[in-house]
């Protein structure tokens, strides 16, 4: 073998047989199968993979058909009824809410006007009740005061209480409290004279007042029975000593 160290080429012999002792490049080709070994084949697309029809691409699903003119017109008319029965059933349960909304209501109301009216009962029964015994507190200070500045009122009384006596009575007898004697003597002496009526001194008798007694009965005229009669009239019946003056 000659060294190429002098820079020449060496033959082509040489050249062969190194190149034949070298191991041989791979071929890039070699694992593709040749066309023509192939029966059939188509192209590969990525939707395609796992395909049992051997990647061809899926059928779309079938379009429905459209409904006939019979079919159309049904749908239309089953719409259109089950519109109308829906309002129609909206209608009545709008008509019922309504009414039982209204018979809640006035059942409310009425029981808020019962309550309303017994609160206002009570309070007007209570003002009147109070209103009442003001009334008599007031009446008696009225009749403290009336006898003891017009004493002579008791006159008036003696009068009006043998006006009330029968006509047909002969034998009357007029009791009066010792202070008031002298008074219905001087202011009522004709009254007197003219029933034929006898004065009594009665000192059980508080002053203003008197007792009439006669065959046929007796007229009590007293302070105390005519107070009594006065507040019983005014639905309160009390005495006269035991009303309170007004606050």
């Amino acid at each position: 073998m000659t060294s190429s160290s002098d820079g020449k080429r060496p033959p082509a012999r040489e050249r062969l047989h190194g190149a034949a002792a070298a191991p041989a490049a791979p071929n890039a080709y070699a694992r593709f199968i040749p066309r023509e070994e192939l029966g059939g084949f188509s192209a590969w697309t990525p939707g395609s993979f796992g395909d049992a029809t051997g990647g061809a691409a899926a059928a779309e699903p079938p379009r429905p058909a459209a409904p006939t003119p019979e079919i159309a017109a049904q749908l239309q008319a089953a719409r259109q009824g089950g519109y109308q029965d829906g309002y129609r059933d909206g209608l009545v349960a709008l008509e019922a809410f309504k009414q039982s909304y209204a018979q809640q209501v006035t059942a409310q109301m009425a029981q808020v006007l019962g309550s309303f009216r017994g609160r206002l009962d009570a309070l007007e029964a209570g003002l009147a009740a109070q209103v009442a015994e003001v009334a008599i507190a007031l009446a008696r200070q009225v009749v403290r005061s009336e006898l003891a500045t017009r004493p002579e009122s008791v006159a008036a009384v003696a009068q009006e209480a043998l006006a009330a006596t029968l006509v047909s009575a002969r034998q009357i007898g007029l009791h009066l409290n010792p202070e008031d004697h002298a008074l219905v003597h001087t202011h009522a002496a004709e009254a007197l004279a003219e029933r034929g009526a006898k004065l009594i001194a009665d000192a059980t008798l508080a002053r203003g007042g008197c007792i009439v007694e006669t065959e046929v009965g007796v007229i009590d005229a007293g302070i105390e029975a005519r107070w009594r009669r006065a507040t019983a009239a005014m639905g309160r019946p009390s005495d006269y000593a035991d009303v309170e003056a007004p606050r």
